[in-house]
């Protein structure tokens, strides 16, 4: 496998998902939820209180949680809902800190620039389908990390039904560097206008930018005005022979990390190599947004170098949020793996005639972009899993060991690629995390209150405690027995409304 092609896959698909045409989504509100629902006979799994699960009842009134008993023979609240859990697992909704809504899986670009008559009709399914399948898996609030069309956003958050929406509103790169350089010169500013101006390139930067208006401090203020929650921003030299794009140095980090504290909004830095993370490290970032899966001079090493170990022994102690998205790579490797498009799930969360143009040669496109040449499969997957896959899974299993502070994300899709379907991916990557060493109370934690405290949502999030936002998951299994547990979804609360996870699949069986 050529480690060297990931990287160009990935900022291809940040780019093109840049120009690509916002598909309409028709608006409507959710239906009144009922006044009081009363949940009842269930165990409570919840990450404040994962040392003795016990069985009791949560009153939900208004879409707020208002009580939670853990006495036997609690009371029904008069004129409320009844909804049995017996023998069943309630947990709070979980939480992807790391999507991309505007970017679709596996779509060819030319197909995506192309006259609207040449686009496939199973684009608008598929983002009327967009929101329903990232609650299938009981997903109910999601951070954006780069708006690149506010309007897709704001379509979603107008869906029948739809998880919770935050964002970092436009991401933040240096003048000419990751991801603008991969983008035509001539239209990369329009593109990424909320970049970062460097005087040293002052020649290469059309002259209606004004320096005073891409400072540090004014890139961060645009976020702030944007309703972002956060910042995003990035360190990355490039790729294969172009390993010579400018990054922000640490005076610049540090302008950044002052007017993100000043403004109050969280910093991630996408940091996906041993040199980045310690730059990321070094400038006190909240978030590292990727695994490490390139340890640059050390890549061939086997064992995990020691100059690894230091910076992560800091990352834990510093208690760091660490976002490792493993599925990126495994969403790269599905190319390769006969069994992927053969999930019993997929045909759930996308629509049947995208899977049908996955399965066909034109959608397999991706797979010769990535693909050695004349490689068999199998000799593509252990490069894979020898190489970058390696490589991260050390790392996250360092951390896992050292009880760092990970926080879920998934970064879907990461590319484009089919390997990274909305809903599905978050699952996938929970195996992947245990796989790597990871706990499932460690697991658990990540995508509930690890990620609430992180983003400053968890006076309303990732509890089950009165107070706070009734969006709720009941599972016929226990999240704390099995990763598996996860595709065990019964029924989904957003705001106190209740929703089957049957009637959240693509074709809801009868």
């Amino acid at each position: 496998m050529a480690d060297n092609r990931i990287l160009r896959m990935k900022i291809f698909s940040f780019v093109f998902v840049l120009l690509l045409p916002v598909v309409a989504i028709a608006q409507s509100f959710p239906e009144q939820a009922p006044e009081k629902t009363w949940i009842t006979d269930v165990f409570l799994i919840s990450p404040e209180k994962l040392d003795h699960i016990e069985k009791g009842s949560v009153l939900i009134e208004n879409g707020r949680i208002v009580r939670v008993d853990r006495e036997k023979g609690a009371k029904r609240p008069a004129g409320a809902t009844v909804v049995s859990g017996e023998g069943q697992f309630l947990i709070p909704g979980l939480i992807d800190s790391h999507v991309h809504l505007a970017s679709i899986p596996g779509l060819k670009p030319e197909v995506a620039f192309g006259p609207p008559e040449a686009k496939p009709t199973w684009i608008k399914k598929y983002f009327t389908q967009l929101p329903r399948s990232y609650l299938y898996f009981g997903y109910t609030t999601l951070i954006d990390l780069g708006v690149v069309d506010r309007r897709v956003l704001d379509d979603f958050r107008q869906a029948p039904l739809h998880p919770d929406l935050y964002d970092c509103a436009e991401s933040i790169p240096f003048a000419n560097g990751y991801p603008m350089s991969f983008a035509p010169p001539d239209v990369r500013f329009q593109l990424f206008p909320n970049f970062i101006y460097d005087p040293n390139q002052a020649s290469k930067i059309p002259a209606q930018y004004k320096p005073q208006d891409h400072t540090p401090a004014a890139t961060v203020a645009a976020v702030k005005k944007s309703g972002g929650i956060c910042v995003k921003t990035y360190f990355e030299r490039g790729y294969a022979g172009d390993r010579n794009l400018p990054v922000i140095g640490p005076d610049v980090l540090a302008e950044i990390r002052n007017a993100a504290t000043h403004t109050g909004l969280i910093l991630m830095m996408h940091a996906n190599s041993f040199e980045a993370q310690k730059f990321a490290l070094d400038g006190h970032v909240d978030v590292i947004a990727h695994g490490m899966w390139n340890w640059g001079d050390l890549d061939k090493q086997t064992e995990l170098p020691a100059e690894i170990r230091k910076v992560l022994d800091r990352i834990a102690e510093e208690k760091m949020g660490y976002q490792p998205t493993l599925q990126v790579m495994a969403g790269l490797r599905s190319y390769f793996d006969p069994e992927y498009l053969k999930s019993k799930t997929i045909p759930n969360v996308i629509p049947a005639d995208m899977l049908a143009w996955f399965e066909s040669p034109e959608g397999q496109w991706f797979k010769k972009e990535i693909a050695e040449d004349n490689a068999p499969d199998a000799a593509t997957r252990e490069g894979f899993d020898r190489g970058p896959v390696r490589r991260v899974q050390q790392v996250v299993a360092y951390l896992a060991a050292k009880d760092a502070n990970f926080v879920f994300g998934t970064d879907t899709p990461s590319a484009p690629t089919y390997g990274n379907l909305p809903g599905l991916n978050a699952y996938l990557e929970m195996q992947q995390l245990q796989t790597a060493g990871l706990s499932l109370q460690q697991i658990f934690r990540a995508a509930t209150i690890n990620n609430a405290r992180e983003f400053k949502l968890d006076s309303e999030l990732g509890t089950i405690e009165p107070g706070k936002i009734a969006n709720l998951v009941l599972l016929k299994n226990s999240p704390l027995e099995s990763v598996e547990a996860y595709d065990t979804v019964v029924t989904v609360w957003v705001h106190g409304r209740r929703i089957s996870r049957n009637s959240l699949a693509v074709n809801p069986s009868k």
